[in-house]
């Protein structure tokens, strides 16, 4: 029995989080800061995104005519 009780009261202590052992102003804080990382991830690939979608617009309007002769799915002998 008293082992038992040992063993509920250590398990106890030990549920004891983080935010148990920090103050709520300090919780607070990295909550905040963990806001901040986050919309700053994804304002970087939503740039990253937009710089992506006009390079390969530039890629497109610089093809030459015989690039874009390649790329086509036209076949010459369907029009003879």
């Amino acid at each position: 029995m008293k082992n038992r009780a040992a063993r509920k009261k250590e398990q106890e202590t030990q549920a004891v989080t983080l935010a148990d052992r920090l103050g709520a102003e300090t919780e607070a804080k990295l909550l905040a800061k963990k806001r901040a990382l986050a919309e700053e991830e994804q304002r970087r690939r939503a740039a990253e995104e937009a710089r992506r979608r006009e390079e390969a617009r530039r890629r497109e309007e610089q093809k030459s005519f015989a690039e874009l002769l390649e790329e086509s799915e036209l076949d010459w002998r369907k029009f003879k």
